[in-house]
């Protein structure tokens, strides 16, 4: 028996349908739809998001997802204006001891940190 892979449950905060659209923007596509929950995935990138709110919750909890490039993701976020239609946060990349990492704080608080390594 191994592991084959991890979709997490990410909250969605308040506006279920923005958090849907925010992060079809950001790339990733539906791979399913049940309500209030739609699996989304870009790779072998997957993740569940529910239709869920706990502010203490979602502000605590954070993902870290591989990227090929810090540099070209960021741009991209802000060529899209994503910053300015969803209200999100995000921070140009960065350095770490585990690889360059670009932060967004997503519309329900989650915080996702984007690596290159």
């Amino acid at each position: 028996m191994e592991f084959l892979s991890l979709a997490p449950f990410v909250p969605s905060g308040k506006n279920f349908e923005g958090s849907k659209s925010f992060f079809q923007d950001l790339g990733f596509q539906v791979n399913w739809d049940q309500g209030g929950y739609v699996g989304f995935g870009s790779g072998s990138c997957n993740f569940i998001l529910q239709n869920f709110y706990a502010a203490g919750f979602a502000e605590n909890f954070m993902l870290s997802v591989n990227i090929s490039n810090a540099q070209e993701f960021y741009d991209g976020v802000i060529e899209k204006g994503l910053v300015q239609k969803y209200g999100i946060r995000i921070s140009p990349p960065a350095q770490q001891p585990y690889g360059k990492e670009v932060n967004i704080i997503d519309l329900a608080g989650v915080c996702w940190h984007f690596v290159e390594n």
